[in-house]
């Protein structure tokens, strides 16, 4: 059976060993052994603060934040609870009062 890695970028599972490195036919990435070691499937999500941001944590947002298709922003100081974080380029699914589901960056929250 095949214990190769997934390739890190597209997670394909046909990848396949060519000279100490590690190859994806499907995308071409090309990656040593030392960087499949260290890598880990878990990422971590930090607040404007510094603080590390988990699964359920409640937050408040720092500043107004402009929606488009509502009539107004998201204002300073409301509180989000119950978070859950994602891989993306908006880190935080979440649900506001007022506004249903959003999708938030960490860089405007801080961690209450």
């Amino acid at each position: 059976m095949n214990s190769l890695p997934s390739c890190p970028n597209c997670q394909s599972v046909y990848t396949y060993e060519d000279r100490g490195l590690y190859v994806c036919p499907e995308c071409g990435n090309e990656w040593s052994q030392n960087e499949a070691n260290e890598e880990t499937n878990e990422f971590i999500v930090k607040d404007s603060n510094g603080n590390i941001l988990q699964d359920g944590d409640s937050v408040s947002v720092i500043k107004d934040l402009k929606v488009k298709g509502a009539s107004g922003p998201i204002k300073q100081g409301t509180k989000v609870k119950n978070i859950r974080l994602v891989d993306s380029d908006h880190n935080i699914d979440c649900k506001i009062d007022g506004f249903g589901p959003m999708k938030l960056k960490s860089e405007f929250v801080k961690k209450l």
